[in-house]
């Protein structure tokens, strides 16, 4: 997994990278899951995420894309598309919000209500978990 995120990070150019940052959250649900996300031009986060509380044979990855809808200084609402295998598997469409409520902008909130549509059945996951924002911007500096 640690590959191919790597090869992720390869692909993207140079400019892109000069706006870019890594960040990171864990959620709380039924389905809970840890998540990695590339923000680019700060509205655009492809996520690989990994479900948690299970057994290994039992972890399910989801690879989704969210575009911030809107992105103030203290919140971003967003929205997306991607999908989830093998546990559960089908289509995520994920709606939600990141709190930002500190002076410190890095940490905040995320609230998420996530349709899985699949080919066993449909659900309706609602979440709620911590984020983080690793700075690249600054650490360039």
């Amino acid at each position: 997994m640690k590959k191919t995120f790597l090869v992720f990070l390869l692909f993207v150019g140079v400019k892109t990278m000069s706006f870019a940052q890594i960040g990171t959250s864990l959620q709380f649900s039924n389905i809970p899951f840890w998540g990695i996300n590339y923000e680019i031009k700060e509205r655009f986060k492809p996520e690989l995420r990994l479900s948690t509380d299970a057994y290994f044979e039992n972890v399910s990855v989801e690879i989704i894309a969210t575009y911030d809808i809107l992105d103030k200084e203290d919140y971003e609402l967003y929205a997306g598309l991607g999908g989830r295998f093998p546990n559960l598997s089908g289509f995520v469409i994920p709606v939600g919000i990141y709190l930002h409520p500190f002076q410190q902008k890095n940490f905040g909130f995320v609230f998420e209500v996530a349709p899985v549509f699949g080919a066993e059945s449909n659900l309706l996951r609602g979440s709620l978990g911590f984020s983080y924002k690793f700075d690249l911007k600054s650490s360039k500096e």
